[in-house]
């Protein structure tokens, strides 16, 4: 049964599988925890990974992302408020620690948390009790505190703004969820899985993406790691099948930037002088996108996309795209060989394959 809710975790990666069994270990020990992280590796994932490994995976999961809140309101939601607590206050409402006794609360982006907040966070990890807002009764709750955040906290604590005796009880462990430059062996595995959920969206069928593709992709830094990943994946996927392509997905440099456009708006910066409202915009030109590209990588890239190219014009005959490349069968063969292609010509072996889902 805990199987059966435990999310879906994509990745077999050494540095992505270290941090599963980090999870692991940690898990069933019923003590607060961080998970930190870059934006987009999975903080929240990893916080439901811990739930329902844990002994309260039959409890509730419930989840606050402190940064989208006020003070007052982000106080009044995790902790409940009186009736009178406020302006607008025209009932008592229960709080999330109330809501998630016996389970798990999930703290997003719990620097942005403001030092009031975080003094009552301190009582409740530390004795279990709180005060709702505009109350004195003292609510006893039993929640397993489980925080995320994609900043430095002990650096922020060391500057006063955030208490370093929060996060002393916050860090029995902490989780620090490794970027998707740092899981190279996993961002293929990703890109087929997002692509084919966008096909299947389509109800078409997914060729498959280019060794080019491929390549590129695991050069990119990719800073907004796997959720960037994933909206570029189904990005170029859709347009390919827009566009009824047939051919295994080529690599598409404008779909990095879904605003790069020769008539996007130019950037406002203030306190210059702007033209006059009827004298005609200049194009802003996108500057092209960064690639952190070894000389391994870069070569490899360069030699996939022209094979690529060369399939792809002379309709998957090899000898032709040889030719045209300037170069002999076996020298072709050999490209393909090295490369990864499969014996049918311009079907790589990568786009054939689809990418295993491990289930945690």
């Amino acid at each position: 049964m805990i199987g059966e809710q435990t999310p879906q975790l994509i990745g077999e990666d050494p540095n992505w599988l270290e941090a599963q069994e980090h999870v692991s270990r940690l898990a069933p020990l019923d003590r607060p925890c961080l998970i930190i992280g870059e934006r987009g590796t999975g903080k929240e994932l990893i916080g439901e990974r811990m739930h329902f490994l844990s002994r309260r995976w039959d409890g509730p999961f419930v989840k606050v992302n402190c940064a989208a809140l006020s003070e007052q309101l982000l106080d009044s939601e995790l902790f409940g408020h009186e009736r009178g607590a406020f302006t607008g206050a025209t009932e008592r409402r229960l709080g999330r620690f109330e809501l998630a006794d016996g389970g798990t609360l999930f703290l997003d982006e719990i620097a942005t948390a403001s030092m009031q907040v975080q003094e009552k966070l301190l009582r409740v990890v530390e004795y279990g009790e709180f005060q709702r807002l505009g109350g004195e009764k003292v609510i006893s709750t039993n929640v397993r505190v489980v925080a995320a955040t994609n900043v430095d906290l002990p650096g922020k604590a060391a500057r006063g703004e955030f208490r370093a005796d929060l996060l002393d009880r916050l860090a029995f462990d902490v989780v620090t969820l490794p970027p998707l430059r740092s899981r190279i062996a996993d961002i293929s595995l990703l890109a087929d899985f997002f692509a084919r959920r966008m096909a299947r969206e389509m109800a078409e069928d997914f060729p498959g993406f280019a060794p080019s593709a491929i390549a590129a992709m695991e050069a990119h830094a990719w800073p907004g790691n796997v959720r960037e990943l994933r909206n570029f994946a189904q990005r170029i996927t859709y347009r390919a099948i827009s566009e009824h392509q047939t051919d295994p997905v080529q690599f598409d440099p404008s779909a990095l930037d879904p605003f790069a456009s020769p008539w996007r708006p130019a950037a406002t910066v203030a306190n210059t002088v702007t033209a006059p409202t009827d004298a005609p915009a200049a194009p802003t030109v996108p500057p092209p996108p960064v690639l952190d590209i070894s000389f391994e990588d870069q070569t490899r890239l360069f030699e996939t996309s022209l094979i690529d190219t060369a399939l792809s014009a002379h309709e998957g005959h090899q000898g032709k795209a040889a030719k045209a490349l300037g170069l002999s069968y076996h020298q072709f063969r050999g490209l393909l060989k090295k490369h990864g292609y499969s014996k049918g010509a311009g079907k790589p072996r990568t786009a054939e394959r689809p990418g295993p889902i491990r289930s945690m």
